[in-house]
């Protein structure tokens, strides 16, 4: 006996047996057996204690964190870890304090606390460097990589996934490979970039595919189906969405399987067979009298019965498991089915609308262009009244046109925040002066009150907010006659830096019903299209109004008197800044207010590339007016030679057209020609193409249909800069 007593508290020996069950808990952890791997670190952290072991110490307490983070107890793993890094300090135990860090800095992603998890992958990484271990920065940077996604810092996050892409290839991480190419896959779908989003997930699929990383082939599938989605690939995103389904099945039901309650119930009955072997040892070696004998009878007895409970009511909670399990798989089963229909629906409806308003528009500026040019060929007096019903017909119909595709981007999730800082004060007053005709058309003053110890800059999505309000004032001028429109801007809230601002438009016109305001938000409800054939508009501004304000995190409200007057109000959160406003808004390009007369254009020549004969007409026509000559093209091969061959001054590019569209010509022009104005004429919604029509290196946007005197200001703005920057070189 007192051998074996040496042989268990030999320091080496017991080195090893703590060192074993570190690396067994580790397999099992693998295996999804956590209780086993919790054994394990118990058993070693036992043994760790009693040899005074501080570096083991350090490292089971950093496993047992990694291991609580898994199953989801967070405050317990910060606990575990928190012990683990003040070990590790005191011994000097850098390496295994950077795992700590890095493990800590997990635990706090989880939570959603992604500053204070920034920092602890900032620590770790600092400490791996300086101990020269570069190849444990791949995991830190695909850390960082899904954090700055989890903030939408899309750029940040590639750079972080680029890193961690490299530094994995370097050291043959194949497990960090491919998962960090399937979140940098994420990364392009949601800059708008999906070809090279599917090229760069496919890749970190093959990977994880021929290695069998389950978990990580688990995301693959669910980022390539919202890639496929992106792209139109419909068979392909039930494809991807069946293999996610049957993955995901498959890792439950092997985590159900090793974390069910019969494994904690046998952890547990184990841990009692323990206990009571020890007392029975303790017994056995007592005095042999027939007290302790009798004891010990009472004692087994008592064990036997325990256990013998414990087997039944395991036996019946097992079965009733299974029982509940096979009905979930079954409801979860319609469930998805009825999800995949509803997902299906809901795509190929938004797919109809956005095909649809964007053919209308090409007609629709062979609409409004000739309605134009009729009106300006001096018509017969009969004949204005008519034209003037086209052109307002058609104007009307754009305006439709433009607020169902806001709908439906609002609906289908697309609508990007793009924050910066601008000064707020000075944006409403400009929508002030815009909608001030308007308002003295029907007898409205308009009434600015910004709290004067509010500042004025603060960060935020400027184009929305405008939109917004916007919608809010003109809803009110068309509504109120010989009237008084009020708006009010104040501070309610203050967390730091984000203010929460609340927003007012009163008016004191005709008020809403109490039955109809429960309806105004909603698209083409009855209540709308009444008052929308009685007053004008479309009827939709307030729906987008509502989801407009919900993308920016706010509320809206409303309060109402039939013949008294409405008030609107909503609240958002902004980030107060002591910035000026950003140099986009202050470089953007105005029209131009000057004297034409002053531009000389004998020797101006403009290419119109554009494939529709009637679109080509009207262009002409209003060139012509313009004073301004020009040559018409219908393909982009023919205006890439043309381009090569002549000089142009301006360039207006059709997109859509038979052989190369309008954005390959555009590209192949940059490859020579890096200065020629490009103006890019489409139909489509310039949000949808914004990425694509910026790499390609159009020098503006001109949305088809276009109002001829904007049209006209953007091309002598053109020619007046063309010239401004002629005169100083």
């Amino acid at each position: 006996m007192s051998s074996q007593n040496s042989i268990d508290e030999d320091p080496e020996i017991l080195q090893n047996n703590i060192d074993y069950r570190i690396s067994q808990s580790q397999s099992e952890l693998e295996k999804y057996n956590y209780y086993k791997a919790e054994k394990l670190l118990n058993e070693a952290l036992k043994l760790a204690l009693k040899l005074e072991d501080k570096k083991s110490t350090g490292i089971v307490y950093s496993n047992k964190g990694k291991l609580q983070l898994i199953i989801e107890e967070d405050n317990k793993a910060i606990k575990s870890l928190n012990k683990a890094i003040e070990i590790q300090r005191l011994s000097n135990d850098y390496v295994n304090l950077a795992h700590s860090y890095r493990i800590l800095g997990e635990v706090y992603a989880a939570q959603n606390n992604h500053s204070q998890a920034l920092d602890y992958y900032r620590s770790s990484k600092s400490l791996f460097e300086q101990e020269d271990l570069n190849e444990n920065l791949a995991e830190i940077y695909l850390l960082q990589g899904k954090t700055y996604t989890s903030l939408n810092k899309y750029k940040e996050a590639k750079t972080a996934f680029d890193k961690a892409i490299a530094g994995a290839s370097k050291y043959n991480l194949l497990d960090i490979q491919s998962y960090a190419l399937i979140n940098q896959a994420k990364v392009y779908h949601k800059l708008g970039d999906n070809l090279n989003a599917l090229t760069v997930g496919n890749n970190g699929l093959k990977i994880a595919k021929a290695n069998k990383f389950s978990v990580i082939l688990d995301d693959a599938y669910i980022v390539l189906s919202d890639i496929n989605e992106g792209l139109g690939n419909h068979e392909q995103v039930s494809n991807y969405l069946r293999a996610h389904i049957k993955l995901s099945d498959s890792i439950n039901d092997l985590k159900r399987s090793n974390v069910s309650k019969d494994e904690e119930m046998e952890h547990l009955l184990n841990e009692e067979r323990e206990k009571n072997k020890e007392v029975t040892q303790k017994l056995e070696e007592s005095e042999d009298n027939k007290e302790l004998n009798t004891l010990i009878s009472i004692l087994s007895v008592a064990l036997i019965t325990i256990l013998s409970l414990l087997t039944l009511s395991l036996y019946k909670n097992n079965n009733i498991r299974l029982k509940t399990n096979n009905m979930l798989h079954k409801k979860n089963g319609e469930l998805i089915i009825a999800k995949e229909k509803a997902e299906l629906a809901s795509k190929t409806k938004a797919n109809f609308l956005s095909t649809v308003t964007h053919e209308l528009r090409t007609p629709l500026y062979a609409v409004t262009g000739i309605s134009n040019m009729l009106l300006d060929e001096d018509p017969k007096p009969e004949q204005i009244q008519h034209l003037k019903s086209l052109k307002f017909s058609g104007d009307y119909l754009l305006t439709f046109i433009n607020d169902i595709l806001q709908i439906n981007k609002i609906e289908a999730n697309k609508v990007e925040i793009e924050p910066e800082a601008f000064n707020l004060k000075k944006k409403i007053n400009n929508i002030i002066l815009a909608l001030n005709n308007s308002a003295l058309d029907n007898n409205i003053k308009i009434h600015f009150d910004y709290d004067k110890n509010l500042g004025e800059n603060f960060i935020a999505d400027q184009l929305k907010i405008s939109q917004i309000l916007i919608n809010l004032i003109g809803n009110s001028i068309k509504f109120t006659k010989d009237g008084d429109i009020w708006i009010r801007i104040y501070k309610i809230q203050e967390k730091g830096n984000i203010y929460t601002l609340r927003f007012e438009v009163e008016d004191n016109g005709i008020g809403i019903s109490k039955e109809k305001q429960d309806h105004m938000f909603e698209s083409f409800s009855q209540g709308s299209i009444q008052i929308n054939r009685k007053y004008g508009g479309t009827g939709l501004g307030l729906s987008i109004v509502k989801g407009l304000i919900e993308i920016l995190k706010g509320k809206i409200y409303l309060k109402s008197e039939l013949g008294k007057g409405t008030t609107f109000f909503f609240e958002i959160p902004l980030e107060y800044t002591q910035q000026e406003e950003s140099e986009n808004e202050k470089k953007t390009a105005s029209y131009f207010n000057g004297d034409t007369n002053e531009l000389d254009l004998t020797n101006v020549k403009i290419l119109v590339v554009e494939d529709n004969k009637i679109n080509q007409m009207i262009t002409k026509k209003i060139l012509t007016k313009m004073k301004l000559s020009c040559d018409v093209v219908d393909n982009g091969e023919e205006a890439v030679d043309l381009i090569k061959n002549n000089k142009y001054d301006i360039i207006l590019m059709d997109i859509h057209m038979p052989g190369i569209s309008g954005i390959e010509a555009t590209k192949i022009v940059r490859t020579f020609d890096k200065e020629l104005t490009i103006f890019a004429l489409t139909a489509v919604t310039i949000e949808d193409k914004m990425h694509e029509f910026e790499e390609a290196g159009f020098t503006d946007i001109i949305p088809k249909p276009f109002k001829q005197e904007e049209f006209e200001k953007k091309l002598f703005n053109a020619l007046s800069s063309k010239k401004a920057n002629s005169a100083s070189a």
